[in-house]
């Protein structure tokens, strides 16, 4: 096997799953999912991203196919975030438009703008590290609301002009993504304001299980194009609703012969992995933050570690060294492959997947072999174009 990135040691654990478990079909049911499609399939600019095969880069490592949904295209805002806080900003809308009116209202109606005077009242709020906040200033741009985004200390500011430039106000803090959350829940209680988050906590789960919701629109593209389930999915970690929204939906499509399900996270932000060894959610310390901006999350969703627990058994961390040499592999591709512009967060996946194969132990231990067909969930495309920029002329600091 070609030496295709920089020599690098995987942290692994395995976890003992929950047997038995429904959460992949109780925490955001098919019906869920269904309401989702239909909404979202149905917003102007709507078309699926590509899956792309990688034939040259699976046959260099010894696999059968690599398939890499790439999320770059998603509605223009370079992520697959698009799917997620713009669609529960929508559903948060509706049920405080209801409320104010005491009429049954329809998604329809919000979008179309018949309560537009309404929406224009109702601020919505979120913490980010960049693209779940693009996606709900995006939504409330569309939808009437206003917006406030709260980010920490290392989110660039690219990225957060980004936001500005879909009409969001822009709150910059001193501190890591778990400040900037337990900032904007604090202030949406003094003022009336309404999160709409990706993470959830003890007694706010409606509007993370609505983004998890959303991002089924992608899976279902997935499962289109796909004629027999891949033998394992290997799934960003961040706060967990990417894995466990995925991993929830391709079990409602496979059922038993769904794909093993392999969580990555940067070493230096493994809330997942360390819930994994702990058995139950667990906080992990962010001492320094990873190039893997989105994935910068020291405290787990306990609604995504309900589908987690049931449905991942293999926990992977990757070191910063290894993300930038994968970007450039996937711009810059074996043989006949596809040209892909992916972001520092898209490629985790991917990264542990070929550190993976170069190391027989760990291939052994996930079951890897030359007859695996992996799918890859390509998250981001370039969200920065100065880090990308600068990556690719080998400018990175890992």
């Amino acid at each position: 096997m070609p030496d295709l990135l920089p020599p690098a040691r995987l942290g692994y654990v395995t976890a003992s799953r929950v047997k038995g478990g429904v959460a992949a079909y109780t925490v955001v049911s098919s019906e869920d999912f269904a309401t989702a499609r239909a909404e979202i399939t149905a917003w102007p600019g709507y078309e699926p991203t590509p899956l792309v095969s990688l034939p040259a880069l699976a046959q260099a490592i010894g696999i059968d196919e690599i398939r890499y949904k790439h999320e770059g295209p998603r509605f223009g805002l370079g992520s697959f975030k698009a799917l997620g806080g713009a669609y529960a900003a929508l559903r948060v809308l509706q049920r405080e438009i209801e409320r104010l009116t005491g009429a049954e209202v329809s998604l329809s109606d919000i979008r179309n703008g018949r309560f537009a005077a309404e929406c224009s009242e109702i601020t919505l709020i979120s913490a980010t590290d960049g693209n779940h906040g693009r996606s709900l200033a995006w939504g409330c741009q569309r939808f009437g609301a206003r917006c406030r985004i709260y980010i920490h200390t290392d989110v660039s500011e690219g990225r957060a002009q980004a936001m500005r430039n879909l009409g969001a106000e822009v709150i910059r803090i001193a501190g890591d993504y778990d400040a900037s959350v337990a900032l904007a829940k604090g202030e949406a209680q003094e003022n009336g304001w309404f999160v709409v988050s990706d993470t959830s906590w003890p007694g706010y789960s409606q509007p993370p299980r609505e983004v998890m919701a959303g991002y089924g629109v992608m899976t279902q593209e997935i499962c289109d194009v796909l004629r027999e389930a891949p033998t394992h999915v290997f799934l960003q970690g961040g706060v967990g609703g990417l894995a466990a929204g995925v991993a929830a939906s391709l079990r409602q499509h496979w059922g038993n012969t769904a794909p093993r399900v392999v969580i990555v996270e940067p070493e230096l932000a493994a809330c997942l992995f360390e819930s994994a060894k702990a058995g139950k959610p667990t906080t992990f310390v962010i001492s320094r933050e990873t190039i893997m901006a989105g994935l910068s999350c020291g405290e787990p969703s306990e609604l995504a570690w309900t589908i987690l627990e049931e449905e991942a058994g293999d926990y992977l961390t990757i070191p910063e060294n290894l993300v930038a040499p994968t970007m450039r592999l996937l711009a810059r591709p074996l043989g006949d492959d596809q040209v892909i512009e992916a972001g520092e967060s898209a490629v985790a996946g991917l990264s542990a997947l070929i550190a993976a194969r170069a190391d027989p132990d760990l291939s052994a231990r996930l079951g890897l072999d030359n007859g695996s067909r992996v799918l890859l969930i390509g998250s981001e495309g370039v969200t920065d174009p100065d880090i990308f920029a600068a990556i690719m002329e080998g400018r990175d600091a890992a």
